[in-house]
């Protein structure tokens, strides 16, 4: 049996959901764009992470676009880079969902991808694809096609 003692301010739920609550906006988290990267690759997310939050961006991350869009439902980005080779959901499949939804229509969605073939990148531009960017990638050109579609 416990003892008496006075109750935190805002005391956790015990029903609680087990998602992720909404994170702070752009603005509110100091003026850093806040950038998903999806892609299967561990690495790849490592190489992401690195390189974006030294430049000043506040990263998230998903292994493939089922989990984008779980992540998605109850947080915030001002642009998604995806790669297009993943299981459960690949790229092509996640921008043509979001694209679909109101919520996400407008927001820029960069492709990252070992991929070049002139079908795939007609493939994304018609799923709603703002850019492609191929592997490996620069992380100067990056930050700057980031910037550039945020802006």
């Amino acid at each position: 049996m416990s003892s008496p003692q006075a109750s935190p301010p805002h005391p956790a739920s015990a029903t609680a959901p087990a998602t992720p609550t909404a994170t702070p906006t752009a603005t509110d988290a100091g003026g850093s764009i806040r950038v998903l990267t999806v892609d299967d690759s561990a690495s790849m997310r490592a190489l992401l992470l690195a390189a974006l939050s030294s430049r000043g961006f506040a990263v998230e991350q998903a292994e493939d676009g089922q989990e984008a869009l779980e992540w998605l439902a109850t947080n915030e980005v001002d642009v998604i880079i995806t790669d297009i080779n993943m299981p459960r959901l690949d790229g092509f499949g996640l921008i043509e969902k979001l694209r679909g939804s109101a919520l996400h229509a407008d927001r820029p969605i960069l492709v990252l991808t070992t991929e070049s073939s002139d079908d795939k990148k007609k493939r994304a531009r018609d799923a709603g694809a703002t850019g492609w960017i191929v592997k490996p990638f620069d992380a100067d050109k990056l930050t700057t096609a980031l910037r550039r579609v945020t802006h």
